[in-house]
């Protein structure tokens, strides 16, 4: 499956009163692992970035006068994005912006170009409901090496997304091994699935099995003895 991580950087918060995009990135996968294949443009807004926005990007004015416009950029963008899952932290806002610029220069609404969008805001709200879920607090939680992110940028952070993205849905892949490399993924990479082949059974010795029943009973211990996986005293043989 290919899967494109989109990040955008934008001058304000509000497509519908005016701001645009000035950044956006793209990090490719493929059956879950990273192609190279990315895609990165600065952009020309026409408008000057809040003071605010500044604060969070750091791209200056002055840095865009010379980039090219989103309709410069457009095709190449949609083209490289044809057909894939894209995903994105917190959708609805970037969506939100890439829709405005595709309707300023006559094009369909984003979705239309993609094979479906996944929000990773929402999915990690589901598995981790009541916590912060922004992409900054996901990297501590899961283990992603997020040191060099002190502004925001929307390559890096694509990047960032898409090891937090793996870690957050980290054993629903499917059991493949890809021969191809990472230069040369995509759909004609070679592939083995292994779920057709019959795997040896390694069973635990008698010292691995009591050395894990001693950790049930710390955890038992532990949880004043409402575990659920051992029976209740008076039902033990």
């Amino acid at each position: 499956m290919r899967q494109i991580f989109l990040d955008t950087e934008t001058t304000g918060l509000s497509a519908d009163n005016g701001d645009r995009i000035i950044e956006i990135g793209c990090v490719e996968l493929f059956n879950r692992k990273l192609t190279g294949n990315n895609k990165h443009f600065y952009l020309n807004p026409g408008r000057d970035s809040h003071e605010e926005a500044l604060k969070v990007h750091g791209i200056s004015n002055e840095f865009l006068k010379d980039k090219p416009k989103f309709e410069v950029v457009a095709d190449d963008l949609l083209a490289y994005l044809q057909g894939a899952e894209v995903i994105i932290h917190n959708a609805a806002f970037d969506v939100g912006f890439l829709d405005k610029e595709l309707e300023l220069i006559g094009r369909p609404l984003f979705k239309q170009f993609v094979a479906s969008v996944t929000d990773t805001l929402a999915l990690a709200k589901e598995i981790f409901p009541g916590k912060r879920n922004s992409l900054d607090a996901l990297c501590v939680r899961l283990g992603v090496d997020n040191s060099g992110r002190t502004l925001h940028g929307a390559l890096l952070d694509a990047e960032l997304l898409a090891d937090v993205y793996i870690n957050l849905t980290r054993g629903q892949d499917a059991l493949l091994i890809d021969l191809g490399s990472a230069q040369n993924a995509g759909p004609s990479a070679v592939q083995i699935d292994l779920r057709g082949f019959t795997l040896q059974v390694l069973a635990a010795n008698d010292q691995e099995i009591a050395a894990h029943d001693d950790v049930l009973t710390q955890i038992d211990k532990a949880s004043g003895g409402k575990t659920v996986w051992r029976p209740a005293p008076e039902n033990r043989a």
